[in-house]
């Protein structure tokens, strides 16, 4: 499941749990797409829980919007990801020096107050 909400005029709140198929991710990146306009020098606060890997028809429909999802992270400049995965705080944090211009900080299940107030600053 991805849900997908804009909080604020530049705030953006990501929620991936479970299983994604491609129909969730084809609905997860059109939310996405949707909540980002307008959006500039935005912020993410993204939750990962019980995470599994997508399947081949997600990842499919992931690939092949990949170049404009590259451009629409750029709307973004600071994200905040919590997870209750190691691997997967881990993967953000190189992320953080793969994708210009944005700065991306994780954070454990718990942290989401500590996560905001970095968010905010």
């Amino acid at each position: 499941m991805i849900e997908v909400t804009r909080t604020g005029p530049d705030r953006v709140y990501i929620t991936v749990s479970g299983k994604i198929d491609g129909k969730a991710m084809e609905d997860g990146l059109d939310a996405f797409i949707d909540a980002s306009k307008d959006i500039e020098n935005g912020k993410l606060f993204y939750v990962i829980t019980d995470f599994r890997l997508p399947d081949a028809s997600a990842l499919a429909v992931e690939f092949k919007r990949l170049p404009g999802l590259f451009s629409l992270i750029g709307r973004f400049r600071k994200a905040a990801v919590i997870s209750d995965a190691a691997w997967l705080r881990k993967i953000a944090e190189v992320e953080a020096f793969l994708i210009p211009g944005i700065t991306i900080k994780t954070f454990e299940p718990g942290e989401e107050t500590a996560a905001e107030s970095w968010l905010a600053v």
